[in-house]
């Protein structure tokens, strides 16, 4: 086991209690997400370590996993909200599937996808905010303030929710088979799946 700062062997974690209080590092973030800015690195790194823990993403597998999917997501810490209008989700089969309205009422771009992991849809917003009312985390009621998910705290935290509610620990492992599954769990499909796996390349070589 490597013991610098940041640093740990494959495998879980679980039960250890002398766990280093930060997983990873600046310098470490840096190297896995390039083209990400020094400002934004400073901004969620803190609650990146915060929560791997908590949540149980603390082995080298889930750790690399996660960072490739959220650094895809956000376009390495750039984004917060979707670049997209939100429109499509506005109207029709996909509104309602959605928990929007299927009416043309702005539902579709007031819920589009915020946070790390780009949450999409009133009905997950809503489950976040149940989600963070149950767990005492926060009282925020993110359906009546949707631009709460941008916040950093917030916006972490959401994908750690999704990452947590939906089990993704189970794909994350060192197959690729499984970073596939992975990807299509969390983007319905393998979209930006090229990007999605260079990303977890480098973070298995940055952390290994």
């Amino acid at each position: 086991m490597k013991t610098n700062k940041g640093c740990f062997l494959a495998g879980s974690y679980q039960n250890n209690t002398n766990l280093p209080a930060d997983l990873i590092t600046e310098d470490q973030l840096k190297k896995i997400y390039p083209y990400s800015s020094k400002t934004n690195r400073d901004l969620y790194l803190p609650y990146l370590n915060k929560y791997f823990h908590k949540y149980g993403v603390d082995t080298f597998e889930r750790i690399c996993a996660f960072l490739a999917q959220v650094g895809h997501e956000s376009g390495q810490l750039k984004y917060v909200e979707e670049i997209a209008s939100g429109k499509a989700y506005d109207t029709g089969s996909l509104a309602v599937k959605l928990g929007n309205t299927p009416e043309p009422d702005g539902d579709g771009q007031k819920y589009k996808g915020k946070g790390l992991i780009q949450v999409t849809g009133k009905t997950n917003y809503q489950k976040f905010t149940n989600w963070c009312i149950g767990n005492n985390i926060s009282d925020i009621d993110f359906v009546k303030h949707p631009e709460m998910l941008k916040e950093p705290e917030y916006a972490v935290l959401s994908a750690f929710w999704y990452w947590s509610v939906n089990i993704l620990n189970r794909y994350a492992t060192l197959k690729e088979d499984d970073f596939r599954k992975l990807t299509k769990v969390i983007n319905g499909g393998l979209n930006g799946y090229a990007d999605r796996k260079e990303i977890w390349d480098k973070a298995k070589d940055v952390l290994k």
